[in-house]
């Protein structure tokens, strides 16, 4: 099988149709079941009075949002629409990291100033652990197609599913050692290095800054910053 991609000039036409018709199926799993995980995070934190269950449950919704804007970008035929629908789709995914990160910390914070302790929670394990073995496969694959299409947006919305991952694995250790040992502090201080980690990818999705993001959407890069493919330095544009 033959290289599709040559340096400067990206993938062909055809190669661009079937990474964008797989970020679409991507997006629409993603969608699918981040819907089932917030209906039931958010029951499950409701019975238990937990606000890390409910704050897990409200990022899926985020998360939905981040999704649909990429599907909605995705949806039109033309590539030179979808570049066009760009910049406003990394808009939505930067507000949606930057809302995470205020009600995670807002959230965080209450929890360590003590407003009740949350009941155990069998059915917030179960769906901790099925989104932290779901997740890293679904962003890895989105990641990988967008870089290789040149996409910006479908990177970040990428970066907001492996941040689901985080929380997935965050809510699930604070889920377990609440249950076990009592430690009710545990998840929210975890909580509040997943708030900076999505800060930091609100900016950046803002800005248009991408591991492989088109010129249109970031700039020209000097030497310094990358190659001719669009490969920032620091990041590997093989994975």
């Amino acid at each position: 099988m033959t290289a599709e991609i040559s340096i400067g000039t990206g993938p062909s036409p055809a190669r661009r149709e079937v990474l964008a018709k797989r970020i679409r199926l991507l997006v629409a799993a993603t969608i699918t079941y981040n819907v089932i995980e917030a209906v039931v995070a958010i029951t499950a934190g409701k019975l238990a009075s937990s606000t890390a269950l409910i704050g897990f449950g409200l990022d899926s919704v985020i998360e939905v949002s981040s999704a649909a804007a990429v599907a909605w970008q995705f949806s039109a035929r033309e590539h030179a629409v979808r570049e066009a629908r760009e910049k406003t789709t990394l808009r939505i995914i930067a507000v949606s990291f930057l809302v995470l990160a205020a009600y995670v910390t807002v959230d965080s914070v209450r929890a360590l100033t003590g407003t009740g302790e949350a009941e155990r929670s069998v059915l917030g394990i179960v769906i901790a652990a099925l989104s932290l073995a779901i997740m890293p496969f679904l962003s890895a694959a989105q990641r990988k197609a967008g870089r290789e299409l040149g996409s910006a947006s479908a990177v970040a919305d990428s970066k907001q599913t492996l941040l689901c991952t985080y929380l997935s694995a965050v809510l699930l250790i604070g889920l377990v050692l609440n249950a076990t040992l009592g430690w009710s502090w545990a998840d929210p201080v975890a909580a509040l290095v997943i708030a900076a980690i999505a800060l930091k990818e609100g900016r950046d999705a803002w800005q248009g800054k991408g591991c492989c993001a088109p010129p249109a959407a970031t700039g020209p890069l000097s030497a310094s910053e990358g190659d001719a493919c669009g490969c920032r330095s620091g990041c590997d544009c093989s994975k």
